[in-house]
């Protein structure tokens, strides 16, 4: 793994299926008595939100915990950046406070980029969304819950997801999910579509790896799975489509629609949905939407970032029996991870 994950565009195959791969073994402390590891015990992690957020950052901090790291939360709101504090100052605080990795959610595009190579702090820096630009747990999230479905739980270690077919629909123009989806997955050799109104489709869009449709029907019956995006209104500054009405009928997921993807295919959405809008509640209640799914395994995932960026070559979990151990095409040093009870 590199020093940092800013993007998802930056992970090789290698680098994605052990993360993915040491999730899997993260989830299994989710089903433990006392879901705790002494991982990252005497670490400093802190959780650096500029944007409100609920998920995400319960999910890191929950992550955090599980691996026993300290956890200090800063939100802007009511903190020194409400009164005009820059970003190189609150860097710099942080550093002179010690801390071992940064976890920063950012409005600006680029934000993470900068405070992982600016030189202000000597500490890990994942990304948890900036901008409209990258989400790479997010998408790494998606990736996991993708292959336990569509590969299975077990059969899926050391597998990517080549072969399958992925189409994301909405509001690709805003989102920072989708963009992360379309590097990771194309990196685990999956084939994209994305779907949208033209005006809700970015420019340069044609030269991203990945097909773009404007017609939602004509991608559903080769679908594997079918991820929704969020209208994001907070970012938009013009009207992209005539109505809510016309934009449901359009590119909402319903019962009908649902019914033309093939039976094992899955629903996926990132959170949080608006139902009625883009995708109905009955299917958002269904068997085959993933999205309660995909809130369990970002704890995994993140668990599995932050061991991998701050843990070291030691095992994860114990010392006996490694039930996963990767050894990535550039040489660096494998990583085991196996689920006997710590000692």
């Amino acid at each position: 793994m590199q020093r940092h994950l800013i993007s998802a565009a930056d992970l090789t195959r290698d680098d994605a299926v052990l993360i993915l791969d040491t999730a899997e073994e993260m989830a299994r402390v989710a089903d433990r008595p006392i879901k705790k590891l002494p991982t990252l015990r005497g670490r400093t992690v802190v959780n650096l939100f500029f944007e409100d957020s609920t998920r995400t950052r319960i999910s890191f901090e929950a992550a955090e915990k599980r691996l026993s790291a300290d956890v200090i939360n800063f939100s802007a709101k009511g903190s020194s950046v409400s009164k005009g504090e820059s970003l190189k100052d609150t860097a710099q605080t942080l550093e002179a406070m010690g801390v071992d990795a940064v976890v920063i959610r950012h409005g600006a595009s680029g934000a993470p980029y900068t405070l992982a190579n600016s030189g202000w702090i000597d500490a890990a820096v994942i990304n948890a969304g900036d901008g409209t630009h990258q989400h790479p747990t997010q998408a790494l999230l998606d990736a996991f819950t993708m292959r336990r479905r569509l590969v299975g739980r077990d059969a899926g270690l050391g597998r990517d997801l080549a072969g399958k077919r992925i189409t994301i629909v909405g509001d690709v123009l805003h989102s920072r999910v989708a963009r992360s989806n379309v590097d990771l997955l194309h990196t685990l050799g999956a084939e994209v579509t994305l779907v949208a109104p033209p005006t809700l489709l970015p420019v340069g869009v044609g030269s991203w790896p990945c097909e773009v449709s404007y017609d939602l029907d004509s991608t559903l019956a080769k679908a594997d799975a079918v991820m929704m995006l969020r209208v994001q209104r907070e970012r938009m500054n013009a009207a992209f489509f005539p109505t809510e009405r016309e934009y449901a009928r359009r590119y909402g997921l319903d019962a009908d629609r649902m019914a033309k993807m093939p039976a094992d295919a899955v629903v996926m959405h990132p959170g949080p949905m608006v139902r009625g809008m883009e995708i109905t509640a009955e299917v958002a209640d269904s068997d085959r939407c993933t999205a309660v799914e995909q809130v369990a395994n970002g704890v995994s995932i993140r668990m599995a970032v932050l061991y991998l960026l701050l843990g070291g070559n030691e095992s994860a979990v114990g010392q006996a029996r490694p039930s996963v151990s990767h050894q990535p095409s550039d040489q660096r040093p494998a990583h085991t991870v196996s689920t006997d009870e710590e000692k």
